[in-house]
């Protein structure tokens, strides 16, 4: 089985619970994207409209290989200049004004349209799973290096990031340059929504292990908890805070306040709504294999990837 081939194969359109007005000191948005991760396009219309990045907000992150859609919104920046911005694989349309930003939650679900390749027999059509974050949440090593935020080893998750050779590490760089030992400075010359993305990426990983293995005994719907420095472990995860080298105090971060994390919940199994499935077609990318075209509707957070793979371990077994 292959997802994301091409971008076009990939397809999420945001449903937003934002209300577009006359009005308002916030400019809204669609954001429709090609192989950007929703921070680098944030950046990028951050750069074209010679603003800070922090005067944009979203609902949340999008796939990168794929072609997205989202609403999103920005501070003080006019409609027409807006849509006289222009910048490769991005697309922008104003939408109108509000008063406030748009923010986490602001969101009812998302509607992907996805081409599944290289497959010789249909996925399963059940539209039950459970709740995994998907790969991406995770990248390289994402998990990693929020590990070492959360374990204070500055100089281990500064090492990991420069490993990445991205903008980030381009900053780091010019802050180690005049200070070779200063990795908590380098750090906090990265965007604090990565920053933050890296913490969640290893709550995240956490969350996995449970949810799997809770999966594997119980059938009911439960939420269980997103590691942090307020939550209530069980034996379970205490077990796995230990065998980490880790305490929930951990995840109050004295020396970066802003990274700390007190933890949420998250339901173990979502379903896929208005879930339809396609005939097999012959697949034009991948020689003598079959494709098959997927539509759904997904709750916040849930991810399309998880899902088509669940859904291609079912058949197998």
């Amino acid at each position: 089985m292959k997802l994301k081939q091409t971008p076009e194969d990939f397809v999420v359109k945001e449903t937003s619970t934002i209300e577009p007005a006359k009005d308002g000191n916030y400019t809204y948005f669609t954001l429709k994207k090609r192989n950007w991760t929703t921070l680098q396009a944030m950046q990028l219309v951050a750069a074209g409209l010679k603003c800070p990045v922090r005067w944009l907000g979203c609902a949340g992150n999008k796939d990168k290989a794929a072609v997205t859609e989202q609403v999103c919104s920005v501070a003080s920046v006019a409609p027409e200049t807006i849509r006289s911005l222009a910048i490769k694989d991005i697309t922008l349309t104003p939408l109108g004004k509000g008063e406030k930003p748009v923010s986490l939650g602001d969101l009812k679900g998302n509607r992907f349209d996805i081409v599944v390749r290289d497959i010789d027999v249909l996925p399963a059509k059940k539209t039950r799973f459970v709740n995994l974050f998907g790969e991406q949440r995770f990248s390289t090593n994402n998990a990693a290096i929020g590990k070492a935020l959360v374990t204070r080893d500055f100089s281990q998750a500064a090492a990991l990031v420069l490993s990445t050779k991205s903008p980030a590490a381009q900053k780091m760089h010019q802050v180690l340059a005049a200070a070779p030992k200063n990795y908590l400075g380098a750090l906090k010359a990265i965007p604090l929504k990565l920053l933050k993305l890296y913490i969640h990426a290893y709550q995240s990983l956490l969350w996995n292990e449970l949810a799997t293995a809770h999966a594997r005994e119980h059938d009911k719907n439960t939420k269980l908890p997103i590691v942090g420095f307020g939550t209530i472990p069980d034996k379970q995860l205490e077990d796995i805070l230990k065998r980490e080298g880790i305490s929930l105090r951990d995840f109050v971060i004295k020396e970066f306040p802003d990274l700390s994390s007190e933890g949420t919940e998250r339901d173990v199994f979502a379903e896929a709504m208005d879930f339809t499935m396609g005939a097999l077609e012959d697949d034009e990318l991948n020689q003598g294999r079959k494709k098959v075209r997927l539509t759904f509707t997904l709750q916040p957070g849930s991810y399309a990837t998880e899902f088509v793979r669940q859904l291609s371990e079912m058949r197998k077994t």
